[in-house]
Formats: structure tokens, C-alpha cells, sequence
């Protein structure tokens, strides 16, 4: 087990790519902290690593609430003692062209996307230097690689995580602190529920392995990332796309 006993925070871990990392970790023997907005999804997330084998424990969370994030982070560090691992997974999409995107389309993403990573990164800073060890790993996107027709605020807030990965990789690492990024491709997630089949297959017709990803897919890099086997990876971007930018 890569995880055992880390006490490992995942955000947006009700669904999609954060539920699968949540699981994941849980069996991996970790302790997962499981953060989302809805009490009864996150009591199923919680249930579901449980019967992965691990200890889990729910929040409601709204990241782009500082006073809920440090509340949590509170709350986590009294009844564990540490903090091991931060997967800042949340994330939302509200897509439109530049000349119709509105600015609260705009603020939404950023709030969430950008600014909730800052909150929750900032928040466990301090104690995971204290300990002299932690992961902080940050949900970018290959649209923060390449960007995206019709995602302006996505691509800029995915960028900007990038930045975050590669200027705190450098501020945190001296206190034995990584920091890094996984930039996933399309992945069969509840965020693509509103596509058209048609639309969805020229998607998979871009990537060379002809298919979308899972969320286990992404799931197995944060589990790696998190471990000590990646001891000597700082700063990275990981993409993890099946081959979209070959």
C-alpha cells in the first residue's frame, strides 16, 4: 500500500476524477478526507472507500469560501495531526465564445478553478512545511496546455494552476513540500454528461488510442504522484491525455 497512513485531502471528491482518486487512495491505505458540496454524495464517497478498504471522512466544502477551507483544514489537522497529501481536483466549466462569454461565466471558473486552488494550498502550507513533508497536486488540463475554442475562463484558470505548480514547487520544495500538476485529456466524467454523441466521437477520434479516458486512468498518476515513489518529481505538468498532442 503507496498510502498507507497518509492523511490525504481531496477536493471535489464526489464524482468523477476526484471520487476515483478518493477510492484509489483509500486502497492504498490512506485516510481520505473527502471535501465536495452535497452531504449525500460526499456520505457515498465516503462509503465507497470504506469498502475500498481504507478510513474516510467527509466535509461539505465550498473552496471558494476561505473561512470553510481553513475550518476544514482545522478540523483535520486536530484530529490527525498532519496533513500528507492535497489533491485540488474541484473544479467547474461554463463555456462560451470570448465575444459572448459573460463575466460572471468568467468569475465562476476563476473563483472555483484558480482562486479555490490558491485557498486550499495556502491553507495547508504552513503545516506541511512544519512537518518537513507533503504533496500538493493540482488539477490542470490539457486546455492549460494547448487551450480550447470556447473556453477562455477554463484556459486561463488551468494555466494559472500551472504557475501555481511551478512557482510553489520552488517555494515549498527547500521545506520538503512537491508540487505538481496532472493535465488530463477528455475523460469520461459527469462534466461531458451534456455533449452530443457526434461531438463526443470526434473527441475520441483526436486522441490516437481512439477512446476517452477514466477517471481510474487519472486516478493511478495522483496515486503515484502522492507516493513516495515520486519522491524526486517536483514541479512537474504531467498530461495524461492518450497521446492527443502527438
Amino acid at each position: 500500500m503507496r498510502l498507507r497512513d497518509k492523511i490525504c485531502i481531496v477536493t471535489g471528491a464526489a464524482q468523477g476524477i476526484g471520487l476515483a482518486t478518493a477510492v484509489k487512495f483509500a486502497r492504498e491505505g490512506a485516510t481520505v478526507i473527502v471535501c465536495d458540496l452535497k452531504a449525500a454524495a460526499i456520505d457515498a464517497a465516503v462509503t465507497q472507500c470504506i469498502e475500498a478498504g481504507g478510513r474516510a471522512e467527509g466535509f461539505v466544502l465550498n473552496v471558494t469560501d476561505r473561512v470553510q477551507v481553513d475550518a476544514m483544514v482545522a478540523a483535520v489537522k486536530a484530529r490527525h495531526g498532519r496533513i500528507d497529501v492535497l489533491v485540488n481536483n474541484a473544479g467547474i466549466t461554463k463555456d462560451a465564445r470570448l465575444v459572448k462569454m459573460s463575466i460572471e461565466q468568467f468569475d465562476a471558473v476563476i473563483d472555483v478553478n484558480l482562486r479555490g486552488v490558491f485557498h486550499c494550498s495556502q491553507a495547508v502550507a504552513d503545516t506541511m512545511a512544519a512537518q518537513g513533508a507533503g504533496v500538493i497536486l493540482n488539477a490542470s488540463s490539457v486546455v492549460g496546455i494547448y487551450g480550447n475554442f470556447g473556453q477562455t475562463n477554463y484556459a486561463a484558470s488551468k494555466f494559472g494552476v500551472i504557475g501555481f505548480t511551478k512557482t510553489w514547487s520552488r517555494e515549498l520544495g527547500p521545506k520538503g513540500v512537491r508540487v505538481n500538476a496532472v493535465a488530463p485529456g477528455f475523460v469520461e466524467t459527469p462534466i461531458l454528461s451534456t455533449i452530443p454523441e457526434k461531438v463526443l466521437d470526434h473527441m475520441r477520434e483526436q486522441v490516437p488510442l481512439h477512446r476517452l479516458g477514466r477517471p481510474e486512468e487519472i486516478a493511478n498518476v495522483y496515486a503515484f504522484l502522492a507516493s513516495d515513489e515520486a519522491s524526486y518529481v517536483n514541479g512537474a505538468v504531467i498530461e495524461v491525455s492518450g497521446g492527443m498532442a502527438v
